[in-house]
């Protein structure tokens, strides 16, 4: 995986993230969603970073990154503070701008670097995902039943980290290696089976259920929009219209018009279908032709 890109633990401070890097160009960041790492960018970043300088982190409490001790409000794993180790890992790789794409977590991530530091995001391109607080003004008894999960994760009175550590084999059903490719599945299942990254998945989905909503109402309130272009790439074969249009839903947020296009793919766009996913980012973040 990853042929010639760098494998680095880069030291923010706060966490120590895992990230893999490569290619030459304008830089993009590649941002996971649960319960993922950073390899499920595996056969979409070599793509991007033919023309690209790839950066594909774990998040905070994912994969191979730290978390830091839980905070209260579960603020260690707000959205802000992933935004935060995405701004600080740029520059330490040495870019005080550029493009950030996130798939479902990775999403609400990216969304938030955008909101938080918009001087330095170039582009934003979001992939299944919604702002947090669309998903729970509109939570009814269908979302509850297709996204349970969100709940199940994010309580805390019978913590999920003992059912889920118990037998992750039951918990998490995942395509094999031939499907998901050798290194990334062996990557993930690495992942899921370390009490340290399950703790961290869950306490991203509690931080999500309270701060990052709060996060999100404040920057309605001040009408604060994402001022960056923004595509959205929206599955074919998942649900993110439990709500309605999502396109309709981002509008809101953004300063300028959404693009949208959808991928013909079940939820893990990256990994199901590479080819569209790239080209599609590669067609997003393609430099504009000067009006003749």
């Amino acid at each position: 995986m990853f042929d010639r890109f760098r494998l680095d633990h880069v030291d923010l401070g706060e966490v120590t993230l895992r990230v893999r890097h490569g290619g030459v160009g304008a830089p993009v960041v590649l941002l996971h969603g649960h319960p993922r790492t950073h390899t499920t960018w595996y056969e979409v970043a070599p793509r991007l970073a033919e023309n690209h300088f790839v950066v594909t982190p774990d998040l905070r409490g994912y994969g191979g990154s730290t978390l830091p001790p839980d905070a209260p409000d579960h603020a260690q794993s707000s959205k802000r503070a992933m935004a935060r180790d995405v701004v600080l890992l740029m520059s330490h790789l040495g870019h005080q701008r550029f493009a950030v794409v996130g798939h479902d977590r990775g999403a609400l991530v990216a969304f938030r670097t955008a909101m938080d530091h918009p001087n330095l995001v170039s582009h934003l391109v979001v992939m299944d995902g919604l702002p947090v607080i669309e998903h729970l003004e509109r939570t009814d008894a269908t979302f509850a039943r297709a996204w349970w999960h969100w709940w199940f994760l994010g309580q805390t009175d019978k913590p999920a980290e003992r059912v889920i550590c118990a037998d992750a084999d039951a918990w998490y059903h995942t395509p094999g290696p031939a499907e998901m490719g050798v290194g990334n599945h062996a990557d993930l299942w690495q992942a899921l089976r370390d009490p340290a990254v399950v703790h961290g998945m869950c306490e991203d989905y509690r931080a999500g259920l309270g701060i990052d909503r709060d996060h999100d109402e404040a920057d309605r309130a001040a009408k604060r929009q994402v001022v960056c272009p923004t595509l959205l790439l929206e599955s074919s074969d998942d649900d993110l219209d439990i709500h309605g249009d999502p396109a309709a839903i981002w509008m809101p947020w953004l300063a300028h018009p959404l693009r949208h296009r959808v991928i013909n793919s079940g939820h893990h766009q990256a990994e199901q279908a590479p080819d569209s996913v790239a080209k599609a980012l590669l067609d997003f973040l393609a430099p504009s032709k000067p009006a003749r």
